[in-house]
């Protein structure tokens, strides 16, 4: 009997301490900090176009905004940077000064751009000096993003959940009719031509899909539920038409700044937008003419939608999770680099060799920018060309980071086929390496798939998706 007694005695005392060690697990912890990196020196060309466009001061602020997530085991960290692209160089750099400072492993964290085209360049390292400020600046920027994003780290719950907003992207390579098609800058005939204008006597039909979806994920203290984070990500390449000699975040900034309003975040909740597949996504709708806009005013307009946008599907999330599990698995996959050829390099030298303003107007439009980066093709050094890519855990939900302008068929693409309830697609993560077109789009010809903008070999989509896809299912094993 007093063995019995004993023994009920001990399972009670283990089923006790069990539930302690259950109670005192550690449950979910994020934190957010927004760090201003907008330049301080000026002038400062803001790359994105095809002649200089020089910035002499800020119309809105830059921002890099930062999220930390840990669930006792594994730490992760996203930034998003407005910028057109952060380079290699630089991502790589801010993550190493990141993880001196803080217990984050650069390989768990992911620093993405949001495309703006009204920022400076990010890896000025001589010329200018105020280019080469902006750089440090950058860097700087960056890591102290995630310095004080993991500072701030508390007990959390997080959420995800996707709404439409179909009326604001726009594919941008269109089927022209009979006869309507120019001359490409390599006095070829392309089948789709990129941005052709509004008329209906001359469009015929886009050439890809759209993703529609605002997809969030909402981060809330987890006593109390107060904002403190969400992390956005549209498939809209960027707006523009922003004040003449002006940096801006573009809409990106604009959805940061108009959120807390949505949410009833205070001046420590942080908003972010990060760009989807957006490679062949705009803003223009064609067959459509548009009223004038002033600058910034059609910026407003996006941001705002894409704010009731977050805010809706927030609304849909039924419960916020107070544990998740994460993790991160990144790898470099070698592509091949495109080389002209001998057909190719000879037409290129041809076009530079004509002399004369007369004879120089008689060249397809911007022959001679494209003929320049058919002889640079060939002179590089380099056959191949190493890219990083990441997929990223967050309990039920995931996301997929690709260093490329990733076309929108892409992200659908890895979206249904993905092991997780729901996907995020980030494009510009981790450096800027040129458009990504898929084969099929490749063989339809248009500015994205033109050597220049496109620099590596014609199935690397394939190979990318093919990746990620192991990698995702890598993660759902954990």
């Amino acid at each position: 009997m007093k063995s019995m007694i004993i023994i009920r005695l001990a399972g009670l005392l283990a089923t006790l301490a069990l539930g302690s060690a259950r109670a005192a697990a550690p449950g979910l912890k994020a934190g957010a900090a927004a760090v201003d990196v907008s330049p301080q020196e000026f002038p400062l060309n803001m790359p994105g176009g095809f002649s200089a466009n020089m910035a002499e001061g800020c119309h809105d602020p830059l921002h890099a905004r930062a999220l930390v997530l840990d669930d006792g085991v594994t730490a992760l960290g996203i930034v998003v940077v407005d910028n057109l692209g952060v380079t290699r160089e630089v991502c790589d750099e801010a993550k190493a000064l990141a993880a001196q400072r803080c217990a984050l492993k650069p390989e768990h964290v992911l620093v993405c751009a949001t495309h703006t085209h009204s920022a400076p360049a990010s890896n000025s390292t001589n010329g200018p000096a105020p280019a080469v400020a902006y750089r440090k600046l950058l860097v700087a920027g960056i890591a102290e993003a995630l310095v004080r994003a993991h500072a701030a780290l508390r007990p959390a719950a997080i959420g995800v959940a996707a709404q439409p907003l179909p009326e604001e992207v726009f594919n941008r390579r269109w089927y022209l009719k009979p006869g309507k098609m120019p001359l490409n800058p390599f006095g070829k005939m392309d089948q789709v031509k990129m941005n052709p204008g509004t008329s209906p006597d001359v469009l015929d039909r886009p050439a890809g899909p759209t993703d529609p979806d605002v997809t969030i994920l909402d981060v809330q203290e987890a006593k109390g539920r107060r904002p403190l984070a969400l992390l956005a990500n549209y498939s809209l390449h960027y707006v523009g038409a922003t004040p003449r000699g002006k940096v801006s975040a573009d809409y990106f900034g604009e959805f940061a700044r108009l959120m807390p309003s949505r949410v009833g975040g205070d001046t420590n909740f942080v908003a972010m937008m990060s760009n989807g597949t957006s490679g062949d996504i705009n803003n223009i709708p064609f067959l459509v003419t548009r009223p004038p806009r002033e600058p910034f005013e059609q910026i407003r307009i996006v941001a705002g939608k894409a704010a009731d946008a977050a805010w809706l599907a927030r609304r849909k999330i039924e419960k916020h999770a107070t544990s998740a599990k994460l993790g991160m698995v990144q790898r470099e996959l070698t592509l091949r680099l495109r080389r002209p050829t001998t057909e190719q390099l000879a037409e290129a030298r041809a076009v530079l060799a004509v002399k004369g303003q007369a004879e120089q107007e008689k060249l397809p439009r911007l022959a001679e920018h494209y003929a320049r980066n058919v002889v640079a093709a060939a002179d590089r050094k380099e056959d191949t060309l190493s890219v990083q890519l990441q997929a990223l855990r967050i309990g039920d939900f995931a996301i997929c980071a690709i260093p490329f302008e990733v076309f929108a068929e892409i992200g659908l693409d890895l979206k249904r086929r993905s092991p997780f309830p729901r996907t995020m697609v980030i494009s510009e993560a981790n450096a800027r390496h040129g458009y990504l077109p898929t084969p099929a789009q490749h063989k339809l010809g248009g500015y994205e798939t033109w050597l220049g903008t496109n620099k590596v070999q014609e199935d690397a989509s394939d190979l990318i998706t093919a990746q990620l896809l192991e990698m995702l299912k890598e993660l759902a094993k954990l």
